[in-house]
């Protein structure tokens, strides 16, 4: 486990975060990379890797160090899980010479600092148990109305609403400029802790990118609008915001997202060069073609060498059938 952070600590001590003064400004870059083990990593989670890991290393601060670049198992929803992922993630991150710095950080191992911040919201009367349906919101048109937020619904069979005062849904992106999401989703009441008894993505990202200090988030086009929420929840903890900065997504020649649903085929780790080669065309960064015909730590050091912001595409999707 990595070394207790101020937040931790603050929260083992039962201070509230709005209590607590935002977290001091970092001299260093912090990113992640934070995969979930529903399968083993493909083309566009490599993408995703590589330029979370290259803007990290890229970043070079004032006495010549470079970024940490993290590594997060999220594996908060055991149901879809699959077994010996995680470890086969690893596995190919090591392969692509994509060497993390600090201990992964497991989030089924933090059960018990989600716990602490639904107590904390629901002392603050920020929260509430919602026991509406999906197909309940949906007759209403799709965006839940805060309908159990008067109500004194009992704990069983409830999931956990945060009563959303800020609504936030527009924020600047590395990548993409100036984003504008779903105003109506913004402002909604979104769940915090399901039904099932499973901590919500939204909860249990934003605690561990404030328990990590995480500063920069690099990933993919499909979380734009749950960076909205998750802006909204940083606000709530007054807590500093992380810069984020979304690259395109990888999709098929008919439109669809490579992803593990989609059943997209797993990366083959004996071949790296050539794949390594593929992502950095993708994103922009124009590698040299003779680099396929060298190792891996050697492309390595040319991307991080040569890594641009500015080339990285302003699209939201781009075909991998056109590259």
């Amino acid at each position: 486990m990595a070394a207790k952070s101020p937040v931790l600590q603050a929260l083992q001590q039962d201070i509230l975060y709005s209590e607590r003064p935002l977290l001091a400004s970092q001299d260093c870059y912090r990113g992640r990379f934070a995969p979930s083990p529903s399968g083993f990593l493909h083309f566009g989670s490599l993408i995703t890797a590589l330029a979370s890991f290259l803007d990290a290393k890229a970043n070079v601060d004032s006495k010549g160090n470079q970024g940490k670049w993290l590594v997060r198992i999220e594996d908060i929803d055991p149901p879809r899980e699959q077994t010996g992922a995680s470890a086969a993630i690893l596995k190919t991150l090591d392969a692509f010479g994509l060497n993390w710095d600090e201990q992964v950080l497991y989030q089924s191992r933090q059960s018990d600092c989600y716990h602490h911040i639904l107590h904390e919201l629901q002392q603050r009367k920020l929260s509430y148990y919602c026991q509406c349906t999906r197909s309940e919101i949906k007759v209403l048109g799709g965006i839940y109305q805060g309908n159990c937020r008067t109500l004194s619904n009992s704990q069983q069979h409830s999931a956990i609403r945060l009563i959303n005062h800020y609504g936030l849904y527009q924020f600047n992106d590395i990548f993409q400029g100036d984003v504008t999401c779903d105003k109506a989703l913004a402002e909604e009441d979104f769940i915090i802790h399901r039904k099932d008894k499973l901590f919500a993505y939204q909860l249990a990202v934003v605690h561990d990118d404030i328990y990590q200090n995480i500063t920069h988030v690099i990933r993919g086009c499909d979380l734009l609008e749950p960076t909205a929420r998750q802006l909204t929840l940083f606000k709530t903890l007054n807590q500093k915001l992380p810069e984020y900065g979304h690259i395109p997504l990888a999709t098929t020649k008919h439109g669809y997202k490579l992803s593990k649903q989609n059943n997209a085929p797993c990366i083959d780790n004996t071949k790296p060069q050539a794949t390594l080669v593929a992502a950095l065309s993708f994103l922009g960064q124009e590698p040299v073609h003779d680099l396929v015909h060298e190792s891996v730590d050697t492309i390595i050091t040319w991307a991080i060498k040569h890594w641009e912001r500015s080339k990285v595409p302003k699209q939201k999707e781009i075909s991998i059938s056109t590259l």
